[in-house]
């Protein structure tokens, strides 16, 4: 078994799983579908090729929120014009995001072309990477690397993420949601989160899936690294 570790952590993100048009909401840690939609994308997919994602959905999937961030609204007006080039309506939308959170995301798998396919999806995209949204892309620390453990392990052992200011404020008492299949004795509850269909044509499709919460404690020194911005990306 081996598990990809994924750090989220832009300025914005946005992981809604129950939306319509006027509001888009978000939920409070990334969901399996958004990722695997991210996944895709990295891999080149097109929206239709529906039959690719069952691939994908094998994958175990688990995120640890290390900083939960706070709720942003931003308030849109969006119209709408009849065929003839009248106005017909003008919509008022609110949009929720996700403004500075910390995720760690662990996409585990006994395949290991499968693990090397992630990879190489979010080392070297195909197409860009968002996070849950369009306009939210990642940061340049997404991939943090690939270990021989199952997935619910490895974000157990990961260092805390977490910006500095905020360890110094909150305890290290984090969550992690996974499939149910790997937390049978955690609380479950039910998100529309099985990705079947991205696609703009035939509508997007998805099926419930069952998920589990844990709670871990990670000690935290107190000590405060020096942050080099360009350590992600290497040398230059």
């Amino acid at each position: 078994m081996k598990t990809v570790l994924l750090k989220f952590s832009g300025p914005l993100q946005a992981w809604g799983t129950d939306s319509h048009f006027e509001i888009r909401h978000t939920d409070s840690h990334p969901s399996k579908s958004g990722v695997i939609g991210m996944i895709a994308a990295g891999l080149g997919y097109r929206r239709d090729e529906t039959d690719k994602l069952s691939r994908l959905n094998r994958l175990d999937f688990a995120v640890r929120i290390d900083q939960p961030g706070e709720i942003l609204r931003d308030y849109h007006t969006a119209k709408k014009y009849k065929a003839n080039g009248e106005l017909e309506r003008t919509y008022v939308t609110n949009r929720y995001y996700l403004q500075d959170a910390v995720f760690i995301v662990a996409l585990g798998s006994s395949d290991e072309d499968l693990i090397r396919d992630v990879k190489a999806a979010v080392s070297s995209p195909y197409f860009s990477l968002f996070l849950g949204r369009r306009s939210l892309p990642p940061t340049a620390d997404l991939f943090l690397g690939i270990v021989d453990t199952d997935a619910l392990s490895a974000l157990k052992n990961v260092p805390w993420q977490a910006s500095p200011w905020y360890k110094k404020k909150h305890p290290g008492i984090l969550q992690i949601f996974a499939d149910n299949t790997m937390l049978n004795d955690g609380s479950v509850r039910i998100r529309n989160d099985e990705a079947i269909s991205f696609s703009q044509r035939c509508g997007r499709k998805f099926n419930p899936r069952r998920e589990a919460r844990t709670v871990i404690e990670i000690e935290y020194s107190g000590e405060t690294e020096e942050h080099d911005a360009f350590d992600a990306i290497g040398e230059i």
